[in-house]
Parts: C-alpha cells; sequence; structure tokens
C-alpha cells in the first residue's frame, strides 16, 4: 500500500488537489479569461485518454469476457464518479438495448446520492455491495479521482476476493490496491484545486463511454457504426430502423420496410436477411447461433 505521508510527516495529496499554478489569478481576469484558462485546462483531456489505450483495451477484453461467461460488469464510485457510472451504465439499455444487467452501478450513498452530495458516504467500504451483487464471473471496475475511495477500493479488495476481475480508473497512479488492470489518467491539477467534476470528471467520462461502447462493439451490439440492436416498438424507433437499414444495405426503403416487417420487427435480423439474401427465419437462427453478431452470422451463412 502507497503511504499517503512524504518523508516528513507531510500527507502527499492526489495530483487532482494540488493548486495550479496555470489558474493562480483566476479570480482577477475577465469573464472570458476565466473561462479560456478553463478552457486550456480541458484541452489537456484528450491527451490523458488517448495515454491510457493500452490499458483500457485490456478492461476492454475483460469486460467482453465477463459478460461473454454469463456475468456482468459491476461500476463502484463515489460522488462525480459515480454519478457518471450510474449515468454510463443507464445509457447502454436504450442505446444498444444491452440488458439491463450486463452493466451495474454501485454509487456510494444510493439514489439519494445521485441528486444531492452525500459526502461521508465515500469513507463506507463498498465491500458489502459486491459481495452481495458480485461473483467471480463478473469484472468490478472502480472509478475514483484520489485513487484512495475507501468505497471504490473496499468494493476492488471484496471482488478479487470473490474471485472477481478488477479494472481501476484513477487520476492518481499512486494507489493502495494492484488491480488487474489500472488505468491511471494523468489529468493533473484542476483549474480549481480540488474540484475534481472538471478534468478528472471529463477523463472519466471518456473513458467510460469509450469502455462500454468498445465492449458493445466487441459483443457484436453494432454493425459498421450502426445501432443496429434495437427493437423497432414505435413510429419514431420503426423510422430509424428503416434508415438504419437503407444506410447499411443501400436498399430502397419499401424493401427496408417488407424486410422488418417479415423480421418482426427485429432490425438485426432484417438486415442479415437483406444482407445475406436467406430467408428471415434462417437469418433469425444465424443471429441465434452466433449470440446477436451481425458479422458473425453473415460469415456462417456465407461459409
Amino acid at each position: 500500500m502507497t503511504s499517503p505521508h512524504n518523508g516528513v510527516g507531510v500527507r502527499v495529496e492526489s495530483p487532482t488537489e494540488q493548486r495550479n499554478p496555470r489558474t493562480a489569478d483566476i479570480d482577477r481576469v475577465p469573464t472570458v479569461d476565466v473561462l479560456r484558462m478553463i478552457n486550456d485546462e480541458d484541452r489537456t483531456v484528450p491527451d490523458a485518454v488517448a495515454a491510457v489505450l493500452p490499458e483500457l483495451a485490456r478492461a476492454v477484453d475483460l469486460g467482453v469476457a465477463a459478460i461473454s461467461s454469463g456475468g456482468r460488469v459491476h461500476y463502484v464510485g463515489a460522488g462525480t464518479s459515480g454519478r457518471l457510472a450510474t449515468l454510463d451504465a443507464a445509457e447502454l439499455v436504450p442505446t444498444f438495448n444491452a440488458p439491463a444487467d450486463w452493466f451495474v452501478a454501485h454509487h456510494a450513498g444510493g439514489p439519494e446520492a445521485l441528486v444531492r452530495a452525500v459526502e461521508e458516504v465515500e469513507d463506507h467500504s463498498g465491500a458489502t455491495q459486491i459481495r452481495r451483487h458480485a461473483t467471480a464471473k463478473d469484472l468490478v471496475v472502480g472509478i475514483t479521482a484520489s485513487g484512495r475511495t475507501p468505497f471504490v477500493i473496499g468494493a476492488l479488495q471484496e471482488a478479487q476476493t470473490l474471485g472477481a476481475a478488477t479494472v481501476l480508473i484513477s487520476n492518481n497512479a499512486s494507489v493502495p490496491i494492484t488491480p488487474d488492470v489500472l488505468v491511471a489518467l494523468d489529468t493533473g491539477p484542476e483549474a480549481i484545486a480540488g474540484s475534481t467534476r472538471m478534468k478528472a470528471g471529463s477523463a472519466q467520462k471518456l473513458v467510460l463511454t469509450s469502455f462500454s461502447t468498445a465492449v458493445m462493439v466487441k459483443l457484436g451490439r453494432t454493425y459498421s457504426n450502426l445501432m443496429v440492436s434495437m427493437r423497432a416498438t414505435n413510429a419514431k424507433l420503426r423510422g430509424r430502423t428503416i434508415r438504419i437499414l437503407h444506410e447499411a444495405t443501400g436498399l430502397p426503403e419499401h424493401d427496408c420496410e417488407q424486410a422488418l416487417a417479415d423480421s418482426s420487427g427485429d432490425l438485426k435480423v432484417a438486415l442479415v436477411h437483406l444482407l445475406s439474401g436467406v430467408p428471415a427465419e434462417r437469418a433469425a437462427a444465424a443471429l441465434e447461433d452466433t449470440n446477436g453478431h451481425v458479422r458473425n452470422a453473415l460469415d456462417r451463412l456465407a461459409g
């Protein structure tokens, strides 16, 4: 475990807690310059994310393996980190028609803390949450700016005890645990010292969105860059599915409409049916055999 103190007994702060010399005069400049200072700091975030892509790729592979084996991905966070994780998990269902239990968010303090800051709850271990809800098949992803949040660290330690895979997304490389993958984001000091909803939060949002989207892509929830894991359950979605079928196949809209009708509103079945030329029933069977992966279904039918 990394000591939180230096050799003279002074506590060593997380990088996000340190003062930023570039914004020391932020309260003395015109409004537009306040915004310029903040924007200049924000510009460094994509580079910080780019630097951890190899580690993030390993995390994605762990997520794919967990879900493919019947497990789940658990997000664990407190404060801003927990809210971002909760948002990411919630958006996967409408975006990719993903089963609601594939990604589960555990936020310190529960639903109340999502809309009102409850600072003390992050000091309690999240071990109970993981013990109650996770298994050895799962992946547990902790998100913390400081790298030391007790709720997150406790959850990851419990996950390791269970035999689950672990990932830690941290804006501090010095952490008191050795996860399977450490995604250490070097976002440095914030424009306002300690305000981790700024650069740290922006970097976490980019990482979480990239992570979950890549997991969905690898699991076949897209075809090319199109969202094809959706069902036409209302007029708006029906129109969207027709546009997606048209873009993916280049066929006239009336052919796409007929294919969707023949496929009982299942966009993936209609897509495989149109691209392969086989009946909708055979397209559905190929998708069933390939866990809903369009390209794999097409390869199987072509073989």
